[in-house]
């Protein structure tokens, strides 16, 4: 998918809604626990809630490999539902991975290979050579850590040498290793006063924005600041829609949750002029 084919997907839903699939076994309904993958069946009945409102999924890969060969199975199972019943989602692996070329390599064929996702969240410190193994996939995308929304992130990303911090360096250096229609940028919403800094350095790319909702950030400040010519946002929200009820309709709630964000962020669209 190019950058022009998800922007197309968001005009026609006017959504540029990302749902989370952040799936604890601790926190889904009871009675879901009498399936044979109740990981799975939860995620499907998510799925089947919210695909009218939503452009992206994003499994983050830890919530399925915290449960071995059964969870990677769930995964799997996950990613090959979407793919066959809503093959204009974007899927992306939230998997922060990033090593050594060869390292980079096989984690690349896991995932975009092996495992029909069409993104991959991937962690830079290690440099061109571990990110580059991910770019070599066509129609496939990479989605580079720039600012998180954690605490931890002022230990190292607002580090400033020369008047350039650290992150500002991430984006400035790695925009070069790929395109627009293959590389993206992870931005935290709870950083959105940041979004307008980082739009003078990446201003057509798609950037990936965790953090609204049960985090705190706010969806206005997010489309003001970080909107561009082709919307060039994804935002994402798990625990907030995917956790909203626990009842035996856990997933009516879940898509009357999507819906609430989808009808903001056609607000926010209209006001751009882009739906």
């Amino acid at each position: 998918m190019t950058n022009q084919g998800l922007f197309d997907n968001i005009v026609k839903k006017r959504s540029f809604l990302c749902v989370g699939l952040d799936t604890e076994m601790e926190k889904i309904p009871s009675f879901l626990l009498k399936e044979k993958d109740p990981v799975f069946e939860f995620n499907k009945r998510i799925i089947e809630s919210t695909s009218k409102y939503a452009v992206a999924y994003k499994p983050n890969v830890a919530f399925y490999e915290c449960y071995g060969a059964k969870g990677w199975a769930s995964l799997e199972a996950t990613v090959g539902y979407l793919k066959d019943n809503y093959p204009d989602i974007f899927v992306i692996a939230d998997a922060k991975r990033g090593d050594i070329g060869n390292t980079s390599k096989m984690y690349a064929k896991a995932f975009l290979e092996n495992m029909p996702f069409d993104a991959i969240t991937v962690a830079p410190y290690m440099g061109e050579d571990s990110v580059t193994p991910f770019l070599s996939y066509k129609d496939k995308w990479v989605v580079i850590l720039a600012l998180t929304s954690n605490k931890g992130a002022d230990d190292f990303q607002y580090h400033d040498e020369d008047g350039i911090k650290l992150f500002e360096r991430v984006l400035s250096v790695s925009k070069k290793w790929g395109d627009v229609n293959n590389t993206m940028y992870v931005v935290g919403a709870t950083r959105a006063e940041m979004l307008k800094e980082i739009r003078q350095i990446v201003p057509d790319h798609f950037l990936l924005v965790p953090g609204v909702g049960a985090q705190g950030g706010r969806l206005e400040e997010v489309a003001r600041h970080g909107m561009n010519s082709k919307c060039g946002l994804l935002v994402n929200s798990s625990r907030g829609i995917i956790f909203a009820g626990n009842s035996i309709d856990f997933d009516k709630v879940a898509g009357q949750k999507a819906e609430e964000i989808q009808i903001e962020m056609e607000k926010y669209l209209q006001e751009r002029n882009l739906v």
